[in-house]
């Protein structure tokens, strides 16, 4: 089980290799260019390439012939990236100079070994999000030059166009200029799916898409990125790894619930049990038309009462908008469930119009009642609702544009802005996240069907890192993130199976793939756990001194017997960091590779032990 518990994957984690191209250190994984640095200043986030298909799906990359020549303060590096998905054939060599000046350039020549129907192929820039409110310049194609800022708030659409060139200041006196050449570029803030970057790409989304790329065809291109000018002072020295207690600013912790489970079937006593424990809020059941709503209801409904919790039903309809809500308006009438909330989504509204919402009022005459979008919040910010609501809605998941562990825990910085974001045009409407899930559910963007899951493989809506300790510490970091932005309900994933806290009775459909413990909790259950027994406390942020590598709250409830801390470290190293602000004596718990064994198949045993008891302060 070891093997499995750290990402689910088995396998270790890509090889970073630390570079230097004069003053700019910087991090190559994987065919990637991460972290360009100046002193302790992020320069740019990341510089890569993909391949998407006609769905925005990303083909994934296997990489060979890699030659890494690092010296002092220069690099060479070569690769060969191969794509291979479907129908889908592209083969790109991959060249990355970077110079003792500080100048580096990532050249991409590439060609399609098939015909296939893309969306986008290659260069991405990632400017990282804390530049929001940064003044910059772009060049366009023509050569004009314009001067705007990196938005504050998260843009719904894209910031600027036909981009040749982005330059901004990195310290007073010293700006950095990354070049694009082969095709014309374009920006979007991608913190809309929780990104935490603003992102250049090509082709332009102004363009017909999906094109036929013919087998035979070629795409070349270049990223370059130089310094201008001479820095006046470069911070270079390293802050000791700290988490500091800001009891200033404390929260409250928003109402927490799961997903009914989407396979379907009931929830065994013992399941019940354990769920009980988490003190959930509420159970999300999705009833769409061409189901047996009346029988989804019913069960739904039993489940909740037995967990003893009230439902948020979320009510799907087609373009028959009145006889779908009909239909609904029957079972509930039927089926009599306790309601904490009734959402309304249209399949065919990226977020739900007036309209729906209207006849969604009338026919199910249900409060309190919500609505937004059952998509991403790029959505519900490019569709603002013009209905007065009680609830406003979206959902999120990590994995829209990247899927490595690092790019996921990116995400926990970002996913709080969106509620914030989200509150400027809300109104007086309260703010669901709801659902929450490790990847997505169904593509917004999607020009086509999705294939069926072939036999014994994963669908695409399943991740092997649910049943992982990096599942729990992505979802410990997620309701830090959101908490902090003061939601009021948050909705995670489901109650059991592979997308759920928890394992099946009968244990993974696909076991060789997904390779769980048949009636076992996930590790993200005793997170759960541990946040529910301070439901209706606060949250007090811990501040990290590196957020991407360890993070951490506390918790605090009156009556509930002092104070709970909630550490997480991001990384598959162990990590010493000095606690600041936290007095008193503390029993330890760990859960990690050690421990993940009785956590996972006995988690009433592991929650009942008393831990090692701890001084701090």
């Amino acid at each position: 089980m070891n093997a499995m518990i750290l990402d689910g994957s088995g396998q270790p984690a890509p090889e970073r290799i630390s570079l230097r191209a004069g003053p700019l250190t910087m991090l190559y994984e994987a065919g990637m260019l991460r972290s360009i640095r100046l002193g302790t200043t992020e320069i740019v986030r990341g510089i890569y390439a993909a391949v998407r298909d006609h769905n925005w799906g990303t083909v994934p990359a296997v990489l060979r012939d890699v030659n890494i020549d690092a010296r002092a303060d220069s690099f060479d590096i070569s690769f060969t990236s191969d794509h291979q998905q479907n129908d889908i054939h592209f083969v790109w060599r991959g060249t990355i100079i970077g110079a003792s000046d500080g100048t580096l350039r990532f050249a991409f020549d590439g060609e399609a070994l098939t015909s296939f129907k893309r969306n986008r192929v290659g260069f991405c820039v990632l400017h990282p999000m804390e530049i929001a409110g940064s003044s910059c310049g772009i060049e366009h194609i023509d050569g004009a030059i314009e001067h705007g800022v990196f938005p504050v708030a998260i843009a719904p659409h894209q910031p600027f166009f036909d981009i040749r060139a982005i330059t901004h200041e990195v310290t007073p006196g010293l700006g950095a200029e990354v070049r694009m050449d082969g095709d014309t570029f374009e920006m979007e803030d991608q913190r809309n799916w929780i990104d935490a970057s603003f992102k250049t790409y090509c082709t332009s989304l102004e363009l017909p898409i999906p094109v036929t790329l013919l087998a035979g065809s070629k795409v070349r291109q270049s990223v370059t990125l130089r310094l201008i000018g001479q820095a006046l002072t470069v911070s270079t020295s390293e802050a000791t790894p700290t988490l500091r207690l800001d009891s200033a600013a404390s929260v409250p912790l928003p109402s927490i619930g799961l997903g009914v489970a989407s396979h379907g079937e009931a929830l065994t006593e013992r399941e019940i049990q354990r769920l009980k424990a988490l003190n959930l809020t509420h159970l999300r059941v999705d009833l769409e038309p061409q189901t047996d709503v009346e029988a989804v209801l019913q069960q739904a409904s039993d489940e909740a009462k037995r967990i003893g919790c009230p439902l948020e039903i979320a009510v799907h309809v087609s373009a028959n908008i009145e006889e779908d809500l009909a239909r609904v308006a029957t079972a509930m009438e039927t089926v009599q469930p306790q309601v904490a909330r009734l959402l309304v989504y249209n399949f065919h509204q990226h977020a739900t119009r007036r309209e729906t919402i209207d006849a969604a009022r009338h026919i199910l005459n249900i409060k309190p009642f919500g609505s937004g979008t059952d998509a991403y919040f790029t959505q519900l910010n490019r569709n603002r609702p013009t209905a007065p609501l009680e609830w406003l809605t979206y959902s999120i998941n990590p994995q829209v544009h990247a899927f490595d562990n690092p790019s996921l825990i990116e995400t926990t910085l970002a996913a709080g802005l969106t509620v914030t974001s989200a509150r400027a045009f809300s109104g007086s409407a309260k703010i669901a996240v709801t659902p929450i899930t490790f990847k997505w559910r169904w593509s917004p963007d999607a020009s086509a069907p999705e294939p069926p899951t072939p036999a014994g493989q994963l669908p695409k809506q399943v991740d092997v890192r649910q049943m992982s300790l990096f599942g729990a510490v992505w979802t410990l970091g997620m309701i830090k993130s959101l908490a902090l932005a003061k939601p009021d309900s948050l909705t995670f994933y489901e109650t059991t199976g592979w997308r759920g806290v928890m394992e099946r009775e009968a244990g993974s459909p696909v076991p060789e793939k997904f390779a769980s413990v048949a009636g076992g909790v996930f590790p993200m259950y005793h997170v759960f756990a541990d946040v529910g027994e301070f439901a209706g406390g606060e949250l007090l942020p811990l501040m990290s001194s590196d957020p991407l590598a360890y993070d951490g709250f506390v918790l605090r409830k009156d009556g509930a017997g002092g104070m709970r801390v909630l550490l997480a470290n991001y990384t598959p190293i162990e990590r010493h960091i000095k606690l600041e602000g936290l007095h008193g004596r503390f029993a330890l718990t760990s859960l990690d590779e050690t421990t993940a064994d009785e956590a996972v198949r006995s988690p009433e045993t592991f929650r009942a032990r008393s831990g090692t008891l701890l001084e701090i302060g």
